[in-house]
């Protein structure tokens, strides 16, 4: 175990303690797989998409290397959507194969489970950096025009929010994201950075539903990052340059695969937070009858 020992540790049958053969099956069987569904992320866009619980999506670079700012809900109840930050303390900062991306409160329960990735060996890199980040979140106008003072409706804030649309969603139901393929760490300083994106042409991210979800998922604009975004003398044209599209394929399992397998539950909890209901005054209410 690390040391120190994580926050967040599993007792038998939590659902931390994931099966690891379960979802190695799913991973390593691509004869019982098959694709549904298929569609590409163009440059300095978003796309929102459904994947019914038991299926496998795979996020993947067409073109080159390229990061996707990741949202996820539950297709049924928009209000149950990942989080983040629990995210993080419950797996990891960077996550890969056999993390799981839990949902808000109260509903907190696996959405996903990643079982593919491409990118697992990367480790850390000689500045601390690492893939698939969650410790930032997208990039959206009103940062750029408080940094810049100049308005750009494409980045990831803004595509995700025209991608949900259809949906019946709007700009407040997009939400801290997985930053899939991008690389990021913490400096000296305990800031924030970001790398130029590791990933090449045919990498991919496999993730399990585990219950019926609506996904949405931006190219940055920033492409590859291997361009700051901001506080360099970088061009526009310069950032085009590195912006390629992300495909996704959605495939359908055959039922061995997901023999035992059922959608997780949300904890039990009826403790109402301590909240009671005030106290009837039954005296009063006899003198009210009488």
């Amino acid at each position: 175990m690390a040391n120190p020992a994580p926050a967040y540790r599993a007792k038998p049958g939590s659902p931390l303690s994931i099966d690891p053969a379960f979802y190695n099956r799913i991973a390593n069987a691509k004869d019982q797989r098959r694709r549904v569904e298929t569609l590409e992320v163009p440059i300095r866009d978003a796309r929102a998409w459904k994947v019914p619980a038991g299926h496998v999506m795979r996020i993947c670079t067409r073109q080159g290397p390229q990061v996707g700012d990741f949202n996820l809900w539950s297709l049924h109840n928009p209000r149950e959507r990942f989080w983040a930050s629990r995210t993080r303390q419950m797996q990891r900062a960077h996550v890969s194969v056999h993390d799981r991306l839990w949902s808000s409160l109260p509903y907190l329960r696996p959405m996903a489970t990643i079982t593919a990735d491409t990118l697992e060996h990367y480790g850390v890199d000689e500045d601390g950096g690492r893939v698939h980040d969650l410790l930032g979140t997208r990039c959206d106008p009103y940062v750029n025009h408080l940094l810049t003072g100049e308005d750009f409706d494409f980045h990831c804030h803004s595509n995700l929010t025209r991608a949900v649309a259809p949906f019946g969603l709007t700009e407040f139901d997009i939400h801290d994201v997985l930053n899939v393929f991008q690389c990021t760490g913490l400096n000296e300083q305990d800031q924030y950075f970001m790398k130029a994106c590791p990933a090449r042409e045919g990498d991919y991210l496999e993730l399990f539903a585990e219950i019926d979800l609506l996904c949405a998922l931006s190219c940055c604009p920033g492409g590859d990052l291997s361009v700051d975004l901001w506080g360099s003398d970088a061009t526009d044209d310069d950032l085009l340059a590195t912006c390629h599209p992300i495909g996704i394929e959605i495939y359908a399992l055959n039922d061995e695969l997901l023999k035992g397998w059922s959608p997780p539950q949300s904890p039990n909890y009826r403790g109402n937070h301590g909240l009671r209901p005030p106290a009837e005054d039954w005296s009063a209410k006899r003198r009210r009858c009488c």
